[in-house]
């Protein structure tokens, strides 16, 4: 709050040297500082009298609280929802920074057991994987919520430097929300591989039946999948299997939303299911590019991707489905798909004994 008053006196005596916009960026600048070295509570206290002391000193009538201009009124609402956000996530980056590094000093732990040497080896590695991480699938989506807010203030207020419409700046905000779901769906993905590698992903396994997973995974992946043609085959009788449901289901999920990612829109995916012997396996087939020979095995390592031009993702989402697979008693495969096109994932899991 200090800091924010006394940034607020510096620009009072810099007068007629500043505007709305300068006097914006300063004040969030702030907001964002508060919360990455003090946190949410702080950095909300700071957004808080950062938009008081925006609206009594800077938007015209100066000295009251109200505002006289409309196009200053929606300035001042694009500043206060900006700098709550911007403070949010800023703190929200922090806590999760402090969560990851807390992930790393586990795994240092996991690794007493082996040789010193190893063990250096490997948490380095991780370290490594860590750090690109968070500087990069993190950093991206937050560099697109900041310039599109930066373009909405520039857009906004007695000087503005961007002329936008009504569409325009709905394009902004939806690309806002985009990109928080993004940092979201990251955050949920490093700590799913954190449960999966703690071995708690086997502890809620029971009798269940194959069909209601592929439904449970098939209605979850409508929406990604409305560009593609599915295609389901399940063998009639199939047996039971002991697992977890819920996050077998999760698996089949992410097996179709990479075969979506790596292939063109309207061409098929296939999900089939048959008995053989004492297992039953789960497939998902597209017919994309497919995945080299050499690379099959690597792709099951985290933070890996393939190099096809998406850079979505963190590379975890093949290692999370091999934890959970494998904590089952089960394996996965990948392999070529039917008549040498795309690829084929296949779940390998032990039928239940009643």
């Amino acid at each position: 709050m200090v800091a924010i008053l006394l940034v607020t006196a510096i620009l009072v005596t810099l007068g007629t040297h500043v505007n709305l916009i300068t006097v914006s960026m300063s004040l969030l600048l702030v907001v964002l500082a508060s919360a990455t070295f003090f946190g949410r509570n702080p950095a909300l206290l700071a957004s808080f009298v950062a938009m008081l002391c925006f609206n009594y000193v800077f938007i015209p009538p100066i000295g009251t609280w109200h505002i006289a201009d409309s196009q200053n009124l929606f300035a001042w609402a694009a500043f206060t929802l900006t700098a709550i956000i911007a403070g949010e996530l800023s703190a929200y980056a922090r806590r999760r920074a402090r969560e990851a590094e807390r992930l790393y000093e586990e795994l240092q732990k996991a690794f007493q057991d082996a040789t010193e040497a190893a063990a250096l080896k490997q948490s380095e590695k991780l370290k490594s994987a860590l750090l690109d991480a968070v500087t990069h699938d993190l950093r991206t989506p937050l560099t697109s919520i900041k310039a599109s807010v930066t373009t909405l203030l520039d857009s906004e207020g007695g000087h503005r430097t961007i002329e936008l419409n009504s569409e325009g700046r709905a394009e902004f905000l939806d690309i806002i929300n985009e990109e928080t779901d993004r940092l979201n769906g990251f955050i949920e993905s490093m700590v799913q591989l954190a449960r999966v590698e703690a071995g708690t992903k086997g502890a809620s396994a029971a009798f269940s039946n194959v069909e209601e997973i592929v439904t449970i995974a098939l209605e979850r992946a409508e929406t990604i999948a409305a560009e593609h043609h599915l295609t389901v085959n399940l063998q009639e009788g199939l047996p039971l299997i002991r697992v977890d449901a819920r996050a077998i289901a999760e698996v089949v999920y992410n097996l179709i939303e990479n075969a979506v990612k790596y292939s063109a829109s309207q061409t098929t995916i296939t999900i089939t299911a048959i008995q053989q012997a004492d297992r039953v396996f789960i497939s998902v087939t597209d017919e994309g590019k497919g995945i080299p020979p050499e690379m099959r095995e690597k792709v099951f390592e985290k933070f890996v991707r393939l190099d096809t031009g998406h850079s979505d993702g963190l590379g975890l989402g093949l290692a999370i489905a091999r934890g959970i697979v494998e904590a089952q008693g089960g394996r996965i495969e990948i392999k070529t798909g039917d008549n040498g096109i795309g690829t084929t994932v296949t779940l390998m899991l032990q039928i239940g004994e009643l």
